[in-house]
């Protein structure tokens, strides 16, 4: 576990061509299962985020996404910076948001126990006058056995500073896919939020598509989870896309 020899790989190509796609789309970290995995010395940009379908004033045209970049320096450390974080609130306007700096840490070696470990942490900073800067922490859990994956994240967040409120709030979240081959895993996602009381879970596709030529890959996932209880969104379409390379 010693941190890479190479130099951090230049982003500004992809970045600004992923850019474009960002306008018009809101927090997405709330729609999103982590995996525990770092592969050393990968680099990944990333777009994602969601839309509420649902006619309901609490709900009506909420959306939101956010654009990233990270990379791996080691096998067990990859740090990701979110650069845009745009929201639009029901009945509102869109806006930025902020900022965000996240660590995904891996614990154990794929196979090495029952189940793949990691943790996530991360610090927001907050943009609007009317939201606090929060911090995210938890638990990554990944498990494969044949063709199936399972991945159970709980996450924890406080708000800090100005502001702040003085209770955690907790989320938790499940993923479980069938690789039919790696370019097609479908499967089903699950996400409660106690503090809210809001349960939803619905299909998901997922996938991954080699560049040819090349050591770079294409992710997409893609989805809708249906509200299980009144408090929760009737419908939320979820959308993801991530290139790696080395």
């Amino acid at each position: 576990m010693h941190p890479s020899s190479r130099k951090f790989p230049s982003f500004a190509l992809a970045v600004g061509a992923i850019l474009l796609f960002v306008t018009g789309m809101v927090q997405a970290d709330d729609f999103i299962v982590y995996s525990p995995h770092v592969l050393a010395t990968q680099s990944e940009i990333e777009l994602r985020g969601y839309s509420y379908g649902d006619p309901r004033a609490d709900f009506n045209g909420g959306n939101a996404a956010e654009l990233s970049v990270s990379h791996a320096f080691t096998d067990w450390w990859k740090p990701e910076i979110y650069l845009a974080r745009h929201e639009k609130d029901p009945g509102g306007s869109g806006r930025l948001v902020g900022y965000e700096f996240e660590n995904t840490f891996q614990f154990t070696q794929p196979g090495e126990y029952w189940a793949d470990f990691g943790f996530l942490a991360s610090y927001e900073h907050q943009i609007v006058a009317d939201k606090p800067d929060a911090v995210e922490f938890g638990p990554l859990v990944e498990k494969t056995a044949g063709r199936f994956t399972h991945r159970l994240n709980a996450i924890w967040e406080k708000e800090v500073g100005v502001g702040a409120g003085g209770k955690y709030e907790f989320r938790y979240s499940y993923s479980g896919t069938y690789a039919v081959s790696a370019a097609f895993r479908p499967g089903i996602e699950a996400y409660a939020r106690p503090a809210d009381r809001a349960y939803q879970a619905g299909p998901i596709v997922a996938g991954e598509w080699h560049v040819p030529g090349t050591t770079s890959s294409l992710e997409y996932r893609f989805g809708v989870v249906l509200g299980i209880n009144a408090e929760a969104p009737r419908r939320t379409w979820l959308a993801q896309v991530e290139y790696e390379f080395f």
